[in-house]
């Protein structure tokens, strides 16, 4: 009969790394600056997008695709600004920001808002205890 591995939890906050617990998003980055408010924006437009309450997976994921958007915003303006501009180097990576966008998923998702019925909510709570 196969073993089934149990899932590890997190470590608690205490000893969670400041990027994990959130409060950093970019080590060594200034959060106020441009590119930490942009990289902000785009993550958290995305997991909107996703319906929120994103998996790491997910998260590392969208980290990604922010960064690539970032990189494209970037030559977009050296194009309009008459600079030098990569076609190929501009198509990989928004190819690239593609498949991580279609990975997560390109349509908008909504997230059930309703409250549990006190029935529900009582089997939830006495499955948690037997467990």
């Amino acid at each position: 009969m196969p073993r089934t591995k149990k899932a590890i939890a997190p470590p608690p906050p205490e000893f969670r790394t400041v990027r994990g617990t959130g409060q950093m998003l970019l080590a060594g980055v200034d959060g106020r600056s441009n590119m930490a408010r942009r990289f902000r924006e785009i993550t958290a437009e995305i997991e909107t997008d996703l319906g929120g309450d994103l998996t790491e997976a997910q998260r590392q994921l969208t980290a990604r695709a922010a960064t690539l958007a970032m990189w494209c915003e970037e030559r977009e303006t050296e194009l309009a600004l008459g600079q030098d501009f990569d076609a190929q180097a501009y198509a990989t990576i928004s190819n690239a920001m593609r498949r991580l966008l279609s990975d997560l998923g390109l349509e908008r998702r909504s997230r059930d808002v309703t409250p549990p019925t006190l029935g529900e909510y009582l089997n939830a709570k006495a499955q948690a205890n037997d467990g």
